[in-house]
């Protein structure tokens, strides 16, 4: 079994899916006693959140290097990062270290595109959704159509993100405010949801919703799970 390395804390809420769901997975597909092999670096996350406003991402980048090299060199021998916006550095950690990097936008956009969709809504942070790491890395690189909430639905997905989810705030008002705006992109052709924020599965799952969602948490998770268990399947049950 590879050792995962998890630069986590953005937020620790989505961090705890995380960790819950890869040892889950790994005692699902071994069975007994086992859980997974890993490393998490766990980031104040108010720093950066800080950098993130401000628009430091030079210096967000540095931190997220930094911490990758880290794990490295403690033995991890690949990095997931988790956390959707902070992939905005992923091509600059990745060529910061000499171990595999598993983009969470790749895991996502393979699963959509074994099922057949092609147009899909981007909910997230501001940043996830107004920028093009992500979405041109959907479209360049999968063919994918993705469309995103208008301004002022990009506002509310952003701020009941930070403002209630990453402190552990689950409101039914929210909930509400999600699945109407999930709506709305339905009526504009979304055959499938991305959620593209880590917290977001915290506040709504497939029950809520007629299309497919796409939790990304989950969806990464269990990629690195299947990469750690890779080459080793003298060890499946």
């Amino acid at each position: 079994m590879k050792t995962i390395g998890l630069i986590g804390g953005m937020s620790w809420e989505s961090s705890l899916q995380y960790y819950q769901i890869i040892n889950q997975c790994v005692k699902d597909k071994l069975g007994g006693h086992h859980s997974a092999k890993s490393l998490m670096y766990s980031v104040d996350f108010e720093e950066i959140k800080r950098l993130q406003y401000e628009g430091k991402w030079e210096e967000a980048t540095n931190i997220m290097i930094d911490i990758a090299q880290k794990l490295e060199v403690a033995g991890a021998d690949f990095i997931i990062i988790c956390t959707n916006t902070m992939h905005k550095m992923a091509k600059e950690v990745e060529k910061s270290i000499s171990i595999p990097l598993l983009h969470i936008a790749d895991a996502t956009a393979n699963l959509i595109v074994q099922n057949g969709i092609k147009k899909v809504a981007l909910l997230g942070t501001v940043f996830t959704m107004e920028q093009d790491f992500y979405k041109g890395r959907l479209v360049g690189n999968f063919g994918l159509d993705v469309i995103a909430p208008n301004k002022e639905d990009r506002k509310v997905v952003h701020d009941i993100i930070y403002e209630e989810l990453c402190l552990g705030v689950i409101n039914e008002e929210s909930r509400q405010s999600y699945l109407k705006i999930i709506n709305r992109l339905i009526q504009q052709g979304a055959e499938a949801v991305i959620l593209g924020c880590t917290e977001i599965t915290l506040l709504i799952s497939q029950d809520n919703c007629t299309i497919p969602l796409y939790d990304t948490t989950r969806i990464h998770a269990e990629s690195a799970v299947n990469f750690a268990l890779k080459n080793n399947k003298s060890l499946l049950k």
